[in-house]
């Protein structure tokens, strides 16, 4: 009887390998696509447009700063495969104005057509206690992190429908699968894009649009923004970081547009962003079969391991409480 359940698992697993690319999306094809990054400057965006120019698109770069922009123009000319490619670049910040933000994405389709992809990649992280922050730290994190994905998806999605065809990539983070110490502000912005990527692709992904999601939840990275976020990072909070490595950015970007191309929801990194991206899973969509058997058969083990990651975040918490209340003493007796 056992022996006969056994053959029966794997008779259905390899039935769910043979049935999974039926119902996969059909890869984009990135040649001669417009591909539009926001935040594409410096970082995880620069390094998207690269691997996406290198792959014959046409790229459209949205970044607040003129000279970064013309800068990374350059970087990313030197990776052309023919000499019809271009890149257009277009200063606007995302987070303030949608009118503004719809104005600029129609200009860049007036230069370099529709647009087939959009990776919204804008982004700034600000670490600190939840009373040490500022109020509007708050405010202008989710208007960075989570509007600035909204007007520009906002702007794309009615021409993506119409033309059944495109993909939209947000750039989340690992802090937006789990909160840690001193990531008030900035996990809640990062938690706020999965719930929006959620919703929308139960929107879009039906059969006669075509259109597909991609949340990205890229580690630590370095990248100009890192470095900026170190400065006033509590202790807490970089000691945590520091219990995973850091990851470089071209790295990052090679695995988010491979994930975009192949129309899969979810792009992670690593055997700790497998890991992550399975646990926290919950109703989110899933592009195959197999990817979802692949969630039920780990959740238990990877549930287990991650209890003692959180157990060994709180000690971290611990040992620094306790080390400032010990150096607070001393200065009293002092």
């Amino acid at each position: 009887m056992l022996l006969l359940a056994a053959a029966f698992l794997v008779a259905f697993v390899l039935l769910l390998y043979m049935v999974s690319p039926l119902i996969s999306p059909k890869p984009l094809a990135l040649p001669g696509a417009h591909v539009v990054v926001t935040g594409g400057s410096s970082g995880i965006g620069k390094c998207i447009a690269i691997e996406c120019y290198k792959q014959g698109a046409f790229i459209t770069l949205v970044a607040r700063n003129e000279d970064k922009l013309l800068q990374a123009k350059k970087e990313i000319e030197m990776h052309s495969i023919n000499d019809k490619q271009v890149v257009l670049c277009i200063s606007v910040d995302v987070s303030q104005d949608y009118n503004q933000v719809e104005n600029v994405i129609k200009q860049a389709q007036e230069k370099l057509g529709p647009v087939d992809m959009l990776v919204n990649c804008a982004g700034m992280a600000v670490s600190g206690k939840f009373e040490d922050l500022e109020v509007s730290t708050f405010e202008r994190l989710m208007s960075i992190n989570y509007l600035g994905s909204v007007y520009p998806s906002r702007a794309v999605i009615t021409t993506m429908k119409e033309r059944r065809v495109g993909r939209i990539v947000f750039v989340s983070s690992q802090a937006g699968q789990l909160g840690l110490f001193g990531f008030t502000a900035y996990s809640a912005s990062k938690f706020a894009i999965r719930g929006l990527a959620e919703a929308l692709q139960m929107e879009v992904k039906v059969k006669p649009y075509n259109v597909y999601i991609t949340v990205a939840y890229p580690p630590d990275t370095d990248t100009p923004g890192f470095a900026e976020e170190n400065r006033t990072k509590p202790l807490e909070t970089r000691l945590i970081s520091e219990t995973t490595s850091v990851c470089k950015p071209e790295q990052v970007a090679k695995q988010i547009v491979k994930d975009a191309i192949q129309g899969n929801f979810n792009s992670s990194l690593g055997s700790d962003g497998y890991m992550l991206s399975a646990l926290t899973c919950g109703m989110a969509p899933v592009t195959s079969i197999t990817e979802g058997l692949q969630q039920v058969v780990t959740m238990g083990l990877f549930r287990t391991i991650a209890l003692f990651y959180l157990g060994s975040f709180d000690s971290i918490v611990r040992r620094c409480m306790m080390q400032r209340e010990k150096s607070e003493n001393a200065d009293k007796t002092a």
